[in-house]
């Protein structure tokens, strides 16, 4: 496959998953009133592993995995699957879909920061002003959330989502070192079952299974949306799209994620969306962006074409 081919692929597997991984915050935020999020997680990650499992058997693909990369699949599936998806989950509970679209696209910041520490990269000043205005943003959508304007008061909900973010930059950063040289479908699929396994004790604890009964089609069909695209495709597709173009390229893409929400989630959830949380999102991408430097980057090609 030639280069140009091989970035419109990935470029088309990014667009899919964010797409899907925007979507899961309404599909989420639907269900949650119904069943706890362990519940949800545990068929979620059940479906999507059997869906996987499904395609790996018509592909003929090997089941098998070399021990030696079962502690780093472990610590990639508890991070990535099981902490991040309970914290997004629980989170849900309290705050309005969209709110936690624009939220999750803070998490660069994060990456940044543990970039700084761990791996010993320059902030710059603009960088810095990029995380400063990108906190504003952030608290600019947790204040409009709470109804009563910009108070910049902040919920349960909203600390779990920068949690979340952390959590997402945690397991970014980790992804980079522990790359596993395996197929990212094979990969995916232990990923779900992994997180099927550590989730499965709190619903028994919890029964949530006797809720089950409660959920109407619609509800199951947000269900089978989370297993089978989210957990199953998405994360499929990411991976081929990370093995097929830079990560810093399809890391682009988690900028259109909160407008797939945020259009999601006024069509499904009817939800109102005020203007301070839309002008806090578009604060927040700016400060991310200006993080990245690919602010500057833009600018340098704007004063280049004009030359």
């Amino acid at each position: 496959m030639s280069k140009n081919k091989a970035t419109v692929a990935a470029s088309i597997y990014a667009a899919m998953s964010i797409s899907f991984w925007g979507i899961s915050f309404v599909s989420t935020k639907a269900v949650v009133d119904k069943i706890d999020p362990y519940t949800l997680l545990v068929l979620r990650f059940a479906i999507g592993a059997l869906f996987l499992l499904t395609i790996l058997v018509v592909k003929r693909y090997p089941l098998t995995l070399p021990l030696r990369y079962a502690p780093q699949l472990i610590v990639l599936a508890v991070l990535g699957v099981f902490v991040h998806q309970v914290i997004q989950a629980t989170a849900l509970i309290t705050i309005d879909a969209s709110a936690a679209g624009w939220m999750i696209s803070f998490s660069p910041v994060f990456t940044v920061i543990l970039s700084v520490i761990f791996l010993h990269e320059k902030m710059t000043p603009f960088r810095t002003a990029g995380m400063i205005l990108a906190i504003a943003g952030v608290l600019m959508v947790t204040g409009a959330g709470s109804g009563k304007g910009v108070n910049f008061s902040i919920s349960i909900g909203y600390v779990l989502m920068l949690l979340s973010t952390l959590n997402w930059a945690v397991y970014s950063v980790l992804l980079k070192r522990l790359s596993i040289p395996l197929p990212s479908l094979l990969v995916t699929f232990y990923m779900s079952m992994t997180g099927c396994f550590l989730t499965l004790p709190f619903m028994i604890r919890n029964r949530g299974w006797e809720n089950l009964m409660l959920l109407s089609q619609v509800e199951w069909a947000h269900i089978l949306f989370l297993g089978v695209f989210v957990s199953g495709i998405g994360y499929w597709y990411w991976g081929k799209a990370l093995e097929m173009m830079d990560a810093s390229k399809v890391s682009m893409f988690l900028y259109l994620e909160p407008l797939v929400t945020l259009i999601a989630a006024i069509i499904l959830l009817h939800e109102k969306i005020m203007f301070a949380s839309i002008l806090g999102g578009v604060i927040i991408i700016l400060g991310i962006t200006m993080v990245n430097g690919q602010t500057v980057s833009l600018f340098q090609r704007f004063l280049w074409k004009r030359k």
